[in-house]
């Protein structure tokens, strides 16, 4: 893949068998975001490690997050870093705001909905358990992101059947060329 990629996994860490941790050991020079806490996340530690993250990289990076990775992203569009990324690919978005969410919000709430300052693209599914399609839809069009709606698929998850995920791997390379060309 022709980009450079900062991996951020959601809340406890995307586990070994999860997409984004397999992605990662096809392609060992991307970099993964380390956090303090993968269980009880505050909000602007994790905006600061990702500043720290983006700044360890090369050039600008393509952030692939997942889950509250995505909410990470949209916090961090808004923390005025002066650092840059080529764009965000930002699968199955959790709302921190919705009574399934699986810990207290506290400091991630309420969720960003300004338009991102980089290309960006929502997959979605409509059986998410942590986002509603009307939701997810609603994410996609405040951040000004294109929306890939996939179908039943769960959280897109290792929970969900999504082990290596090869139809989002095909995802993230036509994104690549997108911000790329």
């Amino acid at each position: 893949m022709k980009c450079d990629v900062l991996i951020l996994p959601g809340l406890w860490n995307s586990g070994p068998r999860h997409w984004q941790s397999l992605w990662h050991e096809r392609y060992p020079q991307w970099q993964r975001t380390a956090h303090r806490d993968w269980t009880s996340p505050h909000r602007d530690e994790w905006v600061s490690e990702l500043d720290a993250a983006i700044a360890g990289c090369r050039g600008a990076p393509i952030l692939v997050a997942h889950s509250l990775g995505c909410m990470l992203v949209a916090h961090w569009a808004r923390c005025g870093s002066p650092l840059k990324v080529a764009g965000a690919f930002l699968a199955a978005p959790s709302d921190v705001e919705a009574s399934t969410f699986p810990f207290d919000p506290g400091s991630w709430a309420p969720v960003p909905m300004d338009a991102l300052p980089f290309p960006s693209l929502v997959v979605g599914s409509a059986n998410d358990p942590f986002a509603t399609t009307q939701r997810t839809r609603a994410f996609a069009e405040a951040w000004g992101s294109r929306l890939v709606e996939i179908g039943d698929a769960g959280h897109l998850n290792t929970e969900s059947g999504h082990g290596e995920w090869p139809d989002g791997l095909r995802l993230l390379e036509q994104f690549c060329d997108e911000v790329s060309s």
